[in-house]
């Protein structure tokens, strides 16, 4: 299986070879910072790792917020054998490795096994369920290391046996307390160096950072790194002094965290859905160039667009659905950036048009009618009739057809026998779907008058003389 993945290098070799971020990896949860909701005093898994009753788990949660940290203070605090691997190296063969030698372990020296799997949505439904039986059995304490939203990807029965401990990207004063930290330590930092940050280049430093203690870590090395190569001294103090210039020439500005298969990518089309239907156009505006800049595919934001000009606004503007699929027209023909202004047209429009999910509520009735009531026998009077057989058989008998009336509008029954009086769709007061309102109204008090009069009246059948309402 390789080197295991919490070997530690020592002496001259530990502190020249490795990243400062590895070197100032926590050992103990006394030094480790943030995730406080779920590492602090008293909760859970602080509870469980000081008394080393360890339950399966995966820690969810953004790059650089202390996931693999976490695993290895587990895995110096606990009596288990531990073992490790990523499930970007490993496969099934691995597994059934890890199993075995689980299983010789408890025969022969009566231990439990922790399995630490990282990236572990990397593994496919085989892989997990090669392990799954195994959780269950308590033969092996899982601890799965994840970016990604399990929900999506690892399988439920996994699932169901793990807890999810969530935890969340580093405030930036918690950024702020690791590179102080780091600046400080003699041994595993800089502090032989005497190194001065300036505030405001550390607090650009942190806020670059978007929450990631790696990257945050990674930056300030590089920083030092480029201020003694480039001579960049105090005279006064003998040592390094870090500039907000300094930061700016060393690191570039970090992309937004951004995983189109991941949470972060639900979570911002779920902010720009919500904006949208909150008529919002200057947090509809954010969200979408917010996605456009971190790599969304623009077409995605469209298509989703596309499906909330049908859902939310619907009837009430119905040229939303033509604004929408213009503004996929116009990305398709001109591409980004230039086409990126027809997006944010579509996103502002939409924010801005009048709202109705009637027609989503429709549909949604429509589907649980025909769920309950099964397939329900077209009218004979409203079934073609293109055949001698079938016109004898009654189809098409009766039928009226509503341009031979006034308003070309005639009472007669279009839904079936079981169904009548079925009200699926009822418009709202708001945009054009108003004016809908009040024909579907006119249209029912004339159906109520034609009712009542126990037939057409002469007066109703005028052919083409009216056909307008």
């Amino acid at each position: 299986m390789g080197p295991d993945l919490f070997s530690y290098q020592t002496g001259e070799e530990f502190s020249q070879a490795r990243p400062l971020a590895d070197r100032m990896r926590p050992k103990t949860l006394a030094d480790f910072v943030g995730q406080v909701h779920a590492v602090g005093k008293g909760t859970l898994l602080h509870t469980a790792i000081e008394n080393d009753r360890i339950f399966s788990m995966i820690l969810w949660g953004p790059p650089g917020c202390g996931k693999t940290t976490l695993a290895r203070i587990i895995a110096a605090a606990t009596r288990s054998c531990f073992v490790s691997f990523s499930a970007v190296l490993s496969g099934v063969k691995q597994i059934r490795e890890v199993v075995k030698k689980a299983e010789e372990q408890r025969t022969f020296f009566q231990k439990k096994t922790l399995l630490f799997v990282d990236e572990i949505h990397r593994f496919n439904k085989a892989q997990q369920d090669a392990f799954l039986q195994h959780v269950e059995s308590g033969l092996i304490t899982l601890i799965g290391a994840t970016t990604e939203n399990p929900s999506f990807e690892v399988i439920p029965a996994l699932m169901s046996r793990c807890r999810i401990i969530k935890l969340k990207a580093l405030y930036p004063e918690e950024v702020v307390r690791i590179l102080t930290r780091a600046l400080a330590d003699g041994q595993k930092g800089f502090g032989d160096l005497a190194v001065t940050i300036e505030p405001d280049a550390m607090r650009h430093l942190s806020e670059m950072a978007d929450g990631d203690a790696r990257t945050a870590l990674n930056g300030l090395e590089a920083i030092i790194d480029m201020a003694r190569q480039t001579g960049e001294t105090d005279s006064r103090a003998g040592g390094l002094t870090v500039t907000l210039q300094s930061v700016e020439r060393a690191i570039e500005r970090k992309a937004l965290r951004y995983d189109k298969g991941g949470d972060d990518h639900y979570n911002l089309i779920s902010a720009l859905h919500k904006s949208l239907r909150g008529s919002d156009p200057d947090a509809a505006v954010y969200w979408t160039s917010r996605m456009l800049n971190a790599g969304e595919d623009p077409l995605y934001v469209l298509r989703r667009m596309v499906r909330f000009a049908s859902e939310d606004v619907g009837m009430a503007d119905p040229q939303a659905l033509s604004v929408a699929m213009s503004a996929t027209d116009a990305y398709r023909l001109l591409g980004a950036p230039e086409g990126e202004l027809a997006i944010v047209q579509a996103a502002v429009y939409l924010a801005t048009a009048p709202k109705s999910n009637r027609l989503y509520v429709a549909h949604g009735k429509a589907n649980e009618t025909i769920s309950r009531t099964g397939t329900q026998p077209v009218p004979l009077h409203i079934r073609n009739a293109p055949t001698s057989l079938m016109k004898g058989m009654g189809y098409g008998k009766g039928y009226k057809y509503a341009h031979d009336y006034r308003r070309a509008f005639i009472h007669q029954e279009y839904l079936p026998e079981k169904l009548r009086n079925c009200r699926f769709y009822s418009p709202t007061e708001r945009g054009f779907e108003k004016k809908i309102k009040e024909r579907l109204d006119r249209w029912n008090r004339l159906k109520q008058r034609q009712k009542n009069d126990n037939g057409v009246s002469t007066e109703e059948k005028q052919g083409d003389l009216d056909n307008g309402i």
